[in-house]
């Protein structure tokens, strides 16, 4: 749906069924124990590449259940969620749809990675994975937070779809 259907249309906006989905995410990224067990660094790059990772866990799981306009909408939360973000820590009008784009693209990026390490089935294949795309404090491997985040994406394979779309998700 547009955003000028949106603006006039008298139907409720489509995302909104998403919205809890969305809420859980970024409550699961903000799961002390990522940053006290598992060594992500809890600085505002750690945070987002969590939020990424369990996003991109999440997508996967929609994108094997053929649910490709859910994916959409949910991303769109995405966009609107870090465009609100960045427009609070100061990043002016002109140069956020830049700043969007590249968090996107590292989302995007993300959904690749996570995809080909989690067809693998090789839990080194995932901890590499994560090595280049988790911010982790220095020193701390990516094999707990590897593990985590396998056991994660295999709780959700085990769930119907409409707990996930409706956040009934746990890490």
């Amino acid at each position: 749906m547009s955003l000028l259907a949106r603006l006039f249309s008298s139907q409720p906006d489509p995302r909104e069924a998403l919205r809890p989905l969305w809420y859980r995410v970024v409550e699961l990224s903000r799961e002390p124990a990522l940053y006290r067990d598992d060594g992500v660094a809890d600085t505002v790059a750690g945070r987002f590449d969590m939020i990424a990772a369990i996003l991109a866990l999440v997508m996967l799981h929609m994108e094997r259940d053929g649910l490709a306009a859910e994916t959409a909408l949910l991303t769109e939360l995405f966009v609107a969620d870090m465009d609100a973000q960045l427009r609070e820590t100061g990043v002016g009008d002109i140069v956020v749809g830049k700043h969007v784009g590249r968090l996107v693209s590292v989302l995007g990026g993300r959904l690749g990675a996570l995809r080909e390490a989690l067809a693998s089935g090789d839990a080194a294949v995932l901890e590499a994975a994560l090595e280049r795309n988790v911010t982790m404090v220095e020193g701390s491997g990516t094999v707990a937070l590897a593990r985590r985040l396998r056991a994660f994406a295999d709780r959700l394979g085990e769930l119907d779809t409409d707990e996930v779309l409706a956040g009934r998700i746990a890490l």
